[in-house]
């Protein structure tokens, strides 16, 4: 298992330095975003030498890309948001298949016009899932087309809000492309530790083959955000049970301080 950390976590907008400070924060692999390279996280198009300078900064600092940011609201109330959203989409999937990088992280959406990490209470309606399984749909075949993966994430605030509802999605779309980010802070609002550690239990054994990578964040028990090891996920179980489901992918922390990444980067390959 890889462990890793979000590019954005450190600042700037050159490749080079940006990596050089995951790597000198003890991170193999990066989930890197386009803003990283002065770029919007979601462009218009990707010059040819921002994917050249990209390349040459990961080959320089030792540090492997195992994700490409690729967020839009897949669930927008807009059709035309959408529609701008899924054209956006394309130009990074074409960029991670230039750069070689697996697998592109997609936000399922939610029907907040104002922010696609909020929830709305029209996200449970059939048309909030049907608008974002159209999208999906339209990914997939752009994800085809460039032989690049497209990775889901169960998000309380999101259409997709479970294991179950991810696997649901992957059933219905049919394709091998469509893979699990899974984030166990994301699976609850709030839980004790003896509640998050059989939601988290019970959720690596319903994707099992199908993660494609696991997010390192962790909650406290008031349903704040908190860094790794400080919270009531039991990082030591989820990691084990993880191994035991065949996972052996990249383990990337987020939400964390510049600070905090070294620590952080210490504490979960202590569990690896």
């Amino acid at each position: 298992m890889q462990i890793g950390v979000f590019a954005k976590t450190f600042p700037g907008s050159e490749p080079a330095g940006v990596l050089a400070a995951v790597r000198d924060a003890g991170f193999a692999v990066t989930q890197f975003n386009l803003a990283c390279a002065g770029l919007p996280s979601m462009p218009d198009a990707v010059p040819e030498d921002a994917i050249n300078a990209i390349a040459a900064a990961s080959n320089a600092c030792g540090v492997a890309l195992v994700a490409l940011s690729g967020t839009y609201n897949m669930a927008h109330p807009d059709r035309a948001m959408r529609d701008d959203g899924l054209r956006r989409l394309g130009v990074v999937i074409k960029a991670a298949a230039s750069l070689s990088v697996p697998l592109v992280t997609l936000c399922t959406g939610t029907r907040n016009a104002d922010d696609q990490w909020a929830y709305h209470p029209d996200n449970a309606a059939p048309e909030a899932w049907d608008d974002m399984a159209s999208e999906m749909e339209k990914a997939l075949q752009l994800a085809e087309r460039h032989g690049v993966d497209l990775g889901i994430e169960p998000e309380q605030a999101n259409i997709v809000t479970s294991a179950s509802d991810a696997m649901r999605l992957i059933a219905e779309m049919g394709s091998k492309r469509l893979r699990v980010v899974l984030d166990p802070a994301n699976l609850f609002e709030q839980a004790s530790p003896a509640e998050a550690r059989d939601i988290v239990a019970a959720a690596v054994e319903r994707t099992a083959g199908h993660v494609a990578m696991a997010h390192a964040k962790d909650r406290l028990a008031d349903g704040h955000f908190t860094t790794a090891g400080r919270g009531v996920v039991n990082f030591p179980d989820f990691v084990a049970r993880l191994k035991v489901s065949g996972f052996d992918g990249a383990l990337v922390t987020h939400g964390i301080s510049a600070d905090e990444a070294p620590g952080v980067a210490r504490f979960l390959k202590g569990l690896t």
